[in-house]
């Protein structure tokens, strides 16, 4: 050891011991604490932290079993469970050994030791003890920004029939493993329902990992959900997880699963089933274990029948099926919805807004909301943004024209596609072409975009 680093605690009976191995040990590490009475450990360990305890195996009472220094192991790890325990005895023999391993200790020497091959152990030890410190810090971080970033999402707000259903049906199946299908527009809000889901589950203390399948290309499929070897291609300069391994142990959400190309729908099945994904350019299967979440708002069920979605995917992937209202068909949401939006940005920005006038919610109620929850996010921002006033009024609110014949058409009939359609045309026309600042305005990502357009032939 280069450098003086830990703290180590010595328990044994023999003074003897305890005085040779702390004038060795003091020379190479922060600092040494020794103990005589094994029954004085929990007081120590409460006290304050140790990076490596020497434990003998034999006190007083026993000198030849090490029954001894497996109770106070026990006790020990069940003090601290990332605690680095070296096991010392004299009359060691290699089952003890074996034992000892399995039962948590780090390591196991024997007296008289040699004074190379104890500091080693010490060395290897504190090592392994900055590595579990890292690896649970970095627990602790991924946690707390798991929560952070879940907190954006925390609420689905809902007074409406339609929602209470979904609460009630996130309920009971936040407690299973079971794989679960969202259904509905965009902007309705599915990624807070798989947020729920998680959360309620018994994984929320892992990770939750958001995927868009639109916006993976297929040339990166395997690679981005399945990580790759370094060498496997020509930009794979070191070894990286997909997004399987990296969701092991918690939830993993594939939105827009819909557009998956059918070519690839076989190697995603062949995961799900067999539970384990191979690395582009290695030969090694890894276990993974993950609770599916899959969305789309499109018509998965038809494209099952036109052959365009794997029917036996569509089974695996939707053994629940959770289908989320727009929201204009729980308009009696709208005002609480509005009121959370408003709230939020007034905090955001500083501003002094308090409400919204009546007159202003019934312009919003009477709006169809082709985006959803998301337009109307974006509404009330923009309006929160650009009021001087204290409330929100009619003229706050820049909203799509929908006074054109057209529009009425559409509003009476409630066509999904002619309303995506206008929807789309309007925000290219408002941002003059520009695809990148429609695609942002609209919610969607480019290239979900270009997919609608070629789509609509716009």
């Amino acid at each position: 050891m280069s450098e003086k680093r830990g703290k180590i605690l010595i328990i044994d009976d023999d003074e003897d011991v305890l005085l040779a191995a702390s004038l060795l040990l003091k020379k190479h590490v922060i600092s040494v604490q020794t103990e005589k009475n094994p029954q004085q450990i929990p007081n120590l360990l409460n006290r304050q932290d140790f990076d490596v305890i020497l434990l003998d195996m034999n006190f007083t009472r026993d000198v030849t079993s090490g029954s001894e220094g497996f109770y106070w192991l026990d006790k020990i790890r069940e003090i601290d469970p990332a605690a680095i325990v070296i096991l010392i005895t004299a009359y060691g023999d290699i089952e003890m050994a074996v034992r000892a391993v399995k039962e948590g200790a780090t390591d196991f020497i024997l007296k008289p030791w040699q004074n190379e091959k104890l500091i080693a152990t010490i060395s290897a030890a504190l090592q392994l003890r900055s590595s579990k410190l890292e690896a649970a810090q970095f627990r602790s971080q991924q946690k707390q920004l798991s929560r952070d970033i879940d907190r954006n999402y925390h609420e689905i707000i809902g007074i409406s029939p339609a929602m209470q259903s979904i609460f009630r049906t996130i309920d009971k199946v936040a407690a299973t493993q079971a794989n679960v299908l969202i259904l509905g527009e965009n902007g309705t809000g599915k990624e807070l329902v798989a947020r729920a889901i998680h959360r309620s589950s018994d994984r929320a203390d892992n990770v939750f990992i958001s995927v868009d399948m639109g916006a993976i290309s297929e040339t990166l499929f395997e690679s981005e959900l399945f990580g790759h070897n370094k060498g496997a291609f020509t930009d794979a300069r070191e070894d990286r997880a997909g997004r399987f391994e990296i969701a092991s142990g918690g939830t993993l959400f594939l939105d827009e699963i819909a557009n998956l190309p059918i070519s690839l729908q076989a190697k995603l099945l062949t995961v799900l089933q067999q539970r384990e994904i191979t690395r582009l350019g290695s030969n090694k299967s890894r276990s993974i274990d993950i609770r599916l979440i899959c969305a789309t708002n499109m018509d998965i069920e038809q494209m099952g029948k036109e052959n365009k979605f794997r029917q036996d995917l569509l089974y695996r992937i939707n053994t629940v099926e959770i289908k989320v209202p727009p929201l204009r068909q729980r308009i009696e949401d709208l005002p609480l919805l509005a009121n959370h939006f408003l709230n939020l940005y007034a905090r955001k920005y500083n501003k002094h807004l308090k409400s919204i006038s009546a007159s202003g919610l019934r312009k919003l109620e009477s709006y169809p909301w082709p985006g959803n929850i998301r337009e109307l996010d974006h509404a009330i921002e923009r309006a929160v943004i650009m009021s001087d006033a204290h409330v929100l009024q009619p003229d706050d609110f820049l909203l799509a024209n929908f006074d054109t014949a057209e529009s009425q058409v559409s509003i009476q009939d409630y066509n999904l596609e002619t309303l995506e359609k206008m929807v789309i045309q309007n925000a290219l026309k408002k941002f003059e072409g520009n695809v990148s600042q429609a695609a942002r305005e609209l919610g969607l990502t480019r290239a979900s975009l270009y997919r609608r357009m070629e789509k609509y032939g716009i």
